[in-house]
């Protein structure tokens, strides 16, 4: 079998999944978006689309041989989130302070922050495999903030109430 790093395939691969991923996020988005203008059926069908979205750019990440062992997929969810708080998500933030989009820059900088957050939880992850211990997650609908076990008083990162967090099943 031919060798697929560096091949016009793996970068159709690569192209496929991030279009595939950035469809899913979109189509929920649209989703919320019609549920909140009362188009339930419409909504329905932007769920079903993004489920599906799904399948594929996992068939994708299959195909480019992306999924690891655990140990692995958390070394590497480090190294993203680790990247996106120390080189990424900065020069956005000061790309967005400089251009004036207050809007972006709150978005950027609540995701920069939040990328700190899970960094930390996968690196416990990581130091904890095979412990079995039982945690539940919770996640701040305004900024991301992600939280081990339920909240007690305002998200810390946006100062939303503990109603803003939902738990992840």
């Amino acid at each position: 079998m031919a060798e697929m790093k560096g091949s016009k395939t793996e970068n159709n691969l690569l192209e496929a999944f991030a279009g595939e991923s950035q469809a899913n996020r979109k189509y929920l988005a649209f989703a919320d978006k019609a549920d909140a203008e009362g188009h339930k059926q419409v909504a329905r069908l932007f769920r079903a689309a993004a489920a599906a979205e799904t399948v594929h750019a996992h068939a994708h990440l299959r195909a480019l041989g992306g999924i690891k062992s655990t140990t692995e997929n958390l070394q590497e969810a480090i190294d993203g989130e680790t990247h996106e708080f120390t080189s990424m998500y900065p020069q956005m933030i000061k790309d967005a302070s400089s251009e004036g989009f207050d809007v972006a820059l709150r978005s950027f900088s609540f995701a920069n922050t939040v990328e700190k957050v899970h960094a930390g939880l996968y690196r416990k992850a990581f130091d904890n495999l095979g412990s079995n211990q039982e945690v539940d997650y919770y996640v701040c609908k305004v900024c991301g903030n992600t939280l081990e076990g339920e909240p007690h008083g305002p998200c810390p990162i946006c100062q939303a109430g503990p109603v803003a967090f939902f738990k992840v099943d």
